[in-house]
């Protein structure tokens, strides 16, 4: 069934969300803020330190997407069966260690592309398991309510930090080199996993005692069934795999093709980078009220068919400061556009999702979202290097077209109200974290 939201009046204050909630978004977005030096850092250090041909910056990019495939299905189960805070925690002690190779290896004179993939795998490894946690742990920090709040707000939060980060990473490659720039990102982690570590442990809404745990295998599988049995779920992961495989084939080149044929510079990337991010924050905060508006459906359309228009400019772009500041809007538009539709389309997919599959129902569109990327990436460095780099950024652009073609041919498109079981008795203690009535999660309103 649906059921409108309530809105708060303009002299109402809007519900807390908790302290749970404020210290994981803390914690996430101390993270994010070093993965934006990373992500600032790491092309740079490549393409202008190692001289990564075009091939190379693809495989790099590859192999950091690679464990999603790999590893995000058995990570759904690995995240259902045990308490998230830990492997919050765990996750970002981890990442610590992972990202100070580079600047070891560099004060060491060892620094070589070689190292660059080990630590892209490795880390890629470990943010796999981390995410399956962040994003499954927020239905247990507040009330079904409040999720799309909860979400626009994690959305909002992550475009700050993103925007924040990526200037300070391009002050820091500046001042200091990309090398020793991930130390900030290892300290973001360290600051992440103090914030993790201070969450009250909202316990597990996974099988209880009258539900009881199965092989590893079957558990993956009744995640992967849910997503493909269920027809709003369905279509909102297909138009998600093909944003995956666009964004995985232009994605690898973005960084390349800025750095060598439009001549931007650590310095330029970081503006544009840094634009689009603050595109991110805008589009994050707006979720909510366009959604007031349009309804669910029609802000999933919009948003999804934004993204690839958004992508011309960068086809037609030549060096020079105001194809930079082009780019840089049509990044921070395109970025808008999709946390618009990102935090619209979770919210819908945790709304109905039962609270034992959240974890494998997320992992499993994880998987063939982020999992698509590596291939497409490899796709993308085998265009560019037969075709050239922006042959190949046009062939990511068309691909981003077809997830609104999907969208437009479903119901998905005409969903007037964001969907919402009916609350089953309790569901104020399940919200919080407790175990909820073995019967209250056995059923799934949507079958």
């Amino acid at each position: 069934m649906t059921l409108p939201r309530p809105r708060p009046s303009a002299h109402e204050k809007a519900p807390d969300l908790g302290t749970g909630f404020r210290l994981y978004l803390r914690g996430e977005s101390a993270g994010l803020v070093g993965t934006s030096v990373h992500l600032v850092a790491l092309p740079a250090l490549a393409v202008l330190e190692l001289d990564a041909t075009a091939g190379q910056a693809a495989l790099l990019a590859s192999l950091a997407h690679l464990p999603t495939f790999l590893l995000a299905l058995p990570a759904g189960g690995i995240v259902d069966r045990y308490a998230k805070r830990a492997l919050l925690v765990g996750t970002d002690l981890a990442g610590a260690v992972v990202v100070t190779v580079v600047p070891v290896a560099a004060l060491a004179g060892v620094l070589s592309m070689h190292v660059l993939y080990a630590v892209a795998l490795v880390l890629g490894a470990v943010t796999v398991l981390h995410q399956a946690a962040a994003i499954a742990i927020v239905p247990q920090l507040v009330e079904p309510a409040l999720l799309h709040r909860a979400n626009a707000r994690v959305g909002a939060a992550f475009g700050a930090a993103d925007t924040a980060g990526t200037y300070l990473g391009t002050a820091v490659v500046a001042a200091v080199g990309a090398a020793k720039a991930f130390w900030l990102d290892a300290l973001s982690y360290l600051v992440s996993a103090w914030c993790a570590a201070r969450i009250p442990e909202p316990g597990r809404p996974a099988a209880g005692k009258g539900r009881p745990r199965r092989r590893l295998a079957g558990e993956i599988w009744e995640g992967v069934a849910y997503t493909a049995r269920t027809p709003l779920v369905r279509d909102v992961v297909l138009a998600l795999t093909l944003t995956g495989v666009g964004v995985g084939v232009s994605g690898a080149l973005f960084a390349y093709y800025l750095l060598t044929a439009l001549e931007a510079g650590p310095t330029g990337l970081g503006i544009v980078m840094g634009v689009s991010g603050a595109g991110a924050l805008v589009g994050a905060l707006a979720a909510p009220r366009i959604v007031a508006r349009l309804g669910p459906g029609p802000t999933l359309l919009a948003g999804f068919a934004t993204c690839p228009v958004a992508g011309v400019p960068l086809l037609f772009a030549r060096p020079g400061p105001g194809w930079l500041a082009v780019l840089a809007a049509a990044g921070g538009l395109q970025l808008a556009a999709a946390a618009v539709a990102g935090t619209t389309q979770r919210s819908v997919r945790q709304q109905i999702c039962p609270p034992h599959l959240q974890s494998r129902a997320q992992q499993t569109s994880t998987w063939l979202v982020s999992g698509s990327k590596p291939f497409a990436a490899l796709a993308g460095g085998a265009v560019a290097t037969a075709y050239g780099a922006r042959t190949a950024l046009a062939v990511g652009a068309l691909v981003l077209v077809l997830p609104a073609v999907v969208l437009w041919r479903s119901p998905v498109s005409r969903l007037s109200t964001m969907p919402v079981p009916a609350p089953p008795p309790g569901d104020r203690a399940l919200a919080r974290g407790d175990r909820p009535p073995a019967e209250a999660t056995e059923a799934d309103p949507h079958t």
